[in-house]
């Protein structure tokens, strides 16, 4: 049984078998969500979890009414969604507020749709201001507000339509640590004491303790294409402090669900054939220096080569969706290997740790042409040609064959900058031209 007694059987919102494509171009698919089905129950708060490109902000715009899916269907009170539907409403991330209105007309502007009696939007605008703890600040313009208080007013702006559904897009990413923990506190504080005009929430983060913290159930989304991966029922009574055991205990199980994937054989500084392998390996741009300095940390104490996921994460304060980039950079280098929810130093990323500056970029140089495709591919061009020259626009073709532009694009970016570090190549950005500057 959920923690949760409040949360009715019968569902608000159905998301049946959904699926989002968007077209090239050239005419190719991209499809971004896949086979996604969800319901929404009233009473409950549920928490989408993901990496980056996971599809979850396209989801809650396609469940806003704001786009419409590609195969599927998103049904509200049993009815299709096909455009904004009454009773939806949305939180965003960046406030979205429009600053030649005060906060009193921010908060208004859903009612105004709603062609309300001005004496009753008034009334209840007021009484939504109030709510959210912004009592005194009706007249007062968004740039006279602090980002706290801004995010106040987007949550009263959605409250006061009394939703059966919150979308909430990462509503506290934008927020310094505490200001974020002030507001998430005083949210749940009023959800609990049932003070708060709202059915159900369907909550976009990427902080996992946020997600424990608030969640009744999480649905863990994998990427490319974004599908609902696994789902985690989170039976514990609220509040939840961050320290307790068995929050800790459910986030734990969270990275290791979020790091449950196929995992690269051979996680040490053997290389496997680069024929074995394809160019296509989607990469993500992670600075040299955010790796060094992961490895770095990992082989010092208390950790000497491998830690716990959410432990390592807290130590540095970082995010999940900041520190699986990082961690998984190191994976595909064979620098770390993932496994359950812990990272651990290779040889390759234990010797690294132990080198001077020189030897670790002969280090990184070899496991980046042993491990990553694009890279070695990259290095025969160059050393095929009489001239050592290429194109940057030579390869992003041959990448755009299987992914998208943007996703070829984040690919050379990152394949530049950790082949500059490595120095098996250099690249003139102002004539996006590859080169070799010390050709053999």
């Amino acid at each position: 049984m959920n923690a949760n007694p409040q949360i009715q059987a019968e569902p608000l919102l159905q998301v049946q078998s959904v699926g989002k494509s968007f077209w090239k171009p050239d005419g190719d698919e991209v499809v971004v969500l896949q086979d996604v089905s969800l319901t929404l129950r009233r009473g409950e708060i549920v928490g989408l979890l993901g990496r980056s490109g996971s599809g979850k902000s396209t989801l809650l715009r396609l469940i806003a009414g704001l786009d419409v899916p590609t195969q599927g269907a998103v049904r509200y009170l049993g009815a299709p969604v096909r455009g904004p539907a009454a009773g939806i409403a949305m939180v965003f991330q960046g406030f979205a507020l429009f600053p030649w209105l005060t906060v009193l007309g921010n908060v208004q502007l859903g009612l105004e749709a709603m062609r309300m009696p001005e004496a009753e939007m008034r009334k209840r605008s007021l009484e939504a201001i109030d709510l959210i703890g912004l009592d005194g600040y009706e007249s007062a313009y968004p740039r006279e507000l602090s980002g706290g208080m801004r995010q106040r007013v987007g949550f009263a702006r959605a409250l006061v339509v009394h939703p059966n559904i919150l979308l909430m897009d990462e509503p506290f990413s934008a927020l310094d640590v505490l200001t974020a923990e002030t507001l998430r506190t005083d949210f749940l504080e009023l959800w609990n004491q049932g003070e708060l005009p709202i059915g159900s929430v369907l909550l976009v983060t990427h902080n996992i303790e946020e997600a424990v913290q608030m969640c009744d159930r999480l649905l863990i989304f994998s990427t490319h294409p974004g599908r609902v991966a696994s789902e985690i029922p989170v039976d514990l009574p609220q509040p939840r402090g961050a320290l307790d055991p068995a929050v800790r205990a459910l986030v734990d199980r969270v990275y290791v669900e979020m790091t449950a994937r196929p995992r690269i054989a051979h996680a040490d500084a053997r290389a496997e054939p680069v024929a074995a392998a394809r160019i296509d390996m989607p990469l993500e741009h992670v600075s040299t220096n955010l790796l060094s300095g992961l490895i770095e940390a990992l082989s010092a104490p208390p950790y000497e080569g491998r830690a716990d996921l959410p432990a390592i994460a807290q130590a540095l304060h970082m995010e999940a969706d900041d520190l699986f980039p990082v961690a998984e950079a190191l994976q595909t280098l064979r620098l770390a290997e993932l496994e359950g929810g812990d990272i651990r130093l290779t040889e390759a990323g234990l010797a690294f740790a132990r080198s001077e500056t020189d030897e670790r970029k002969n280090l990184f140089a070899h496991q980046l042409l042993a491990h990553v495709p694009l890279a070695a591919h990259v290095r025969h061009v160059l050393d095929e040609r009489s001239t050592h020259l290429a194109p940057k626009s030579r390869f992003l073709d041959e990448l755009e064959d299987y992914m998208t532009e943007q996703s070829a694009e984040q690919t050379l970016r990152a394949l530049i900058s950790w082949g500059r570090y490595a120095e098996i190549f250099a690249y003139d950005d102002q004539r996006q031209l590859f080169s070799l500057e010390n050709p053999a």
